[in-house]
C-alpha cells in the first residue's frame, strides 16, 4: 500500500455471518463489531499502539461493523472510513445502532449509490461521519449506465441484477483505491449546502477549509457540525475531473419569453482544449439574469486562453411559437437580434 509508507493491513474475515438474509446479515454486524472491539483492546494493552494510528475502513454492511467496532472499544480510534454503508435498517436510526461521528476521532464517508426512497436505497442517504461525500450526487455513477445493465439481464438473466447494482454500489471502493493508487491525481471534493447548488457551479472555493481530497489523503478537519461535500468522476481510474464555473449574463431589449436552448462551450487553454461542453440548465434561459453553469473536463486545460459559446435553438414549435414567428417578421424585428449575451466570466 501507499508508497513508502509503513503500514499493517489486517482483514477481518466475517463471510460466515455475512453471507444471510440481509436482515440477518445487517443484525450480525453489532457482534462482529464488538469481537473486532476486543481485538483493538488487546492489541492496545499488548503493543501499547496508540489507536490513533488505527484505521477502520468497511464497505456496505462493512462500515456499520467498523462503526460497531469503534464505539465498543475501550478507547476510540483514530479513523473510519465508511465506503457506501448500507442503507436498508439503519438509514434513520439512532447513531448507536450504526456508523456515527462518535464512533472514531474522524470518521469520513463516501456515498455512491443513495438512490431510492428514503430507507430503500443500496447505500444510506443520510450523513453518518463528520465529512460526507456525494461523488455525482451520490446516485448515478460514470460508467454504470442503465443501458449497460438493462443489456446485461437481457444477456445473463435475473443474475445480472445483483451485478448492475454492485457497480454504482461498488464504485465507492475504487475510488479509496484510485486514492491509494493515483494519489498526484486524487479527486477534489467541495462543500455545498446541496447537489443542485454544485452542479451550477456554486461551489468551487477552497477557502477556509471549504475543498478536500477524496479518499486516504482526506485532510482530517471536525467541524461542529457535519460536512457533507460533492464531486464529479470520470468512469474510471483515474476518477479525478476538473470543475469549472460559467457564469452567463443574458440581456434583451425587449421582454422575451423564458427559452431553453441547448447550449455547449469550448475551453482552449495553455495545457489542452475540452470540446463541445454540454451546459445542463437547471431552469428555462431567462432574459436580464445572470445563469451559473458547472463544466467539468478529464484533462488539466491549464490557464484559459479562448472559450467558444455555441447556442442552438431548440426544435419545439407550437401555435405561440408560430404567432411570435409571424409577429415579429410582420413588424420587422428579429428574435435573434433581440437576445446578446451580455458577460460570461469562468
Amino acid at each position: 500500500m501507499k508508497g513508502s509508507r509503513q503500514l499493517t493491513s489486517l482483514w477481518w474475515d466475517w463471510l460466515t455471518s455475512a453471507q444471510n438474509h440481509y436482515v440477518v446479515a445487517a443484525h450480525n454486524t453489532k457482534a462482529v463489531g464488538q469481537e473486532i472491539a476486543r481485538f483493538i483492546d488487546w492489541i492496545e494493552e499488548t503493543t501499547n499502539m496508540p489507536l490513533e494510528n488505527i484505521h477502520l475502513i468497511g464497505y456496505s454492511l462493512g462500515a456499520h461493523v467498523a462503526g460497531f467496532a469503534g464505539s465498543h472499544a475501550t478507547n476510540k480510534v483514530g479513523r473510519i472510513t465508511g465506503l457506501d454503508p448500507a442503507g436498508p435498517d439503519f438509514e434513520g436510526e439512532h447513531a448507536h445502532r450504526r456508523l456515527s461521528p462518535d464512533d472514531a476521532h474522524f470518521v469520513d464517508v463516501l456515498h455512491t449509490f443513495t438512490r431510492g426512497s428514503l430507507g430503500l436505497s443500496i447505500g444510506i442517504q443520510q450523513p453518518v461521519g463528520h465529512v460526507d461525500i456525494y461523488p455525482n450526487g451520490g446516485s448515478f455513477q460514470p460508467g454504470c449506465n442503465l443501458r449497460g445493465a438493462l443489456e446485461k439481464i437481457a444477456n445473463f438473466g435475473i443474475f445480472a441484477i445483483t451485478d448492475a447494482v454492485k457497480c454504482e454500489h461498488e464504485r465507492s471502493v475504487h475510488l479509496f483505491i484510485d486514492s491509494l493508487l493515483n494519489e498526484q491525481k486524487a479527486a477534489k471534493a467541495y462543500r455545498c449546502g446541496s447537489n443542485d447548488m454544485f452542479n451550477r457551479g456554486m461551489c468551487l472555493s477552497c477557502r477556509k477549509s471549504r475543498c478536500n481530497t477524496v479518499g486516504y489523503d482526506i485532510s482530517k478537519v471536525r467541524k461542529a457540525h457535519n460536512v457533507q461535500m460533492y464531486t464529479k468522476t470520470r468512469a474510471s481510474m483515474p476518477f479525478r475531473v476538473y470543475h469549472y464555473q460559467l457564469k452567463i449574463h443574458f440581456s434583451s431589449k425587449v421582454n422575451r419569453s423564458e427559452m431553453e436552448p441547448s447550449l455547449t462551450v469550448s475551453l482552449y487553454g495553455t495545457k489542452g482544449e475540452a470540446e463541445n461542453l454540454e451546459l445542463k440548465l437547471k431552469e428555462k434561459i431567462s432574459t436580464n439574469k445572470t445563469h451559473s453553469f458547472l463544466l467539468v473536463t478529464e484533462t488539466d486545460i491549464g490557464d484559459l486562453l479562448m472559450l467558444k459559446f455555441k447556442w442552438e435553438e431548440t426544435n419545439s414549435w407550437s401555435a405561440s411559437n408560430m404567432l411570435k414567428m409571424v409577429s415579429s417578421w410582420w413588424s420587422g424585428d428579429s428574435d435573434s437580434s433581440d437576445m446578446e449575451v451580455h458577460k460570461i466570466r469562468i
